[in-house]
């Protein structure tokens, strides 16, 4: 059974679809722990599924290198096989990804190595593109530079908005980051950096 710690700074769509998936006694991973940068509402969810929660404050910190290691002490204690980042908004440090890479992944909603970074979904309105998409990466020192496990397009459509669009991507970012979990947990898809 592969282990799995899910780091969030928000609302936790995809941890909630995560936790759903695997609360059901075929699917092949367990999320042992939730971890936030902040009192990310998305605990909520880790909280009504009996999983156990920590929050590594980033502001309680001098600097990332700081911060991120004692979010490795943190996630130490759960020796998990894999690290889902499903909406953290910080860069980890090299040192964290240097600690647990390749087993720390990442979604994304764009389609890599278009429209990296924190504005994905505003940056591929603002290019005015006919599609964007949606990706799950392995994670390395860069901004969303990783090698990709699975991605798929998404019809950017007249009239979109950021939230409109956004609130399209979400779905396809979920199916994507479950299947993608499923497969590191058969052996149907390795991860390399």
């Amino acid at each position: 059974m592969l282990t799995v710690a899910v780091l969030i700074s928000g609302t936790g769509s995809n941890l909630r679809a995560l936790l759903e998936a695997a609360r059901h006694p075929d699917f092949p991973a367990r999320v042992v722990v939730v971890g936030a940068d902040r009192d990310a509402d998305g605990l909520a969810h880790a909280e009504e599924f009996g999983i156990p929660t920590f929050t590594v404050p980033w502001h309680e910190h001098d600097n990332r290198d700081a911060w991120g290691a004692e979010l490795g002490r943190q996630l130490e204690v759960w020796s998990p096989d894999l690290i889902v980042l499903s909406g953290l908004m910080r860069l980890l440090p090299a040192s964290l990804v240097a600690q647990y890479a390749p087993h720390i992944i990442n979604t994304h909603p764009a389609y890599l190595p278009e429209f990296p970074g924190a504005h994905g979904v505003r940056d591929a309105l603002a290019a005015g593109v006919s599609e964007t998409g949606a990706s799950v990466i392995v994670v390395d020192d860069g901004v969303d530079s990783g090698p990709i496990l699975a991605q798929e397009r998404v019809p950017v459509l007249p009239g979109d908005t950021e939230h409109s669009l956004h609130e399209r991507i979400k779905p396809v970012e979920r199916r994507l980051l479950i299947e993608v979990v499923q497969h590191i947990a058969t052996g149907e898809l390795a991860l390399t950096s």
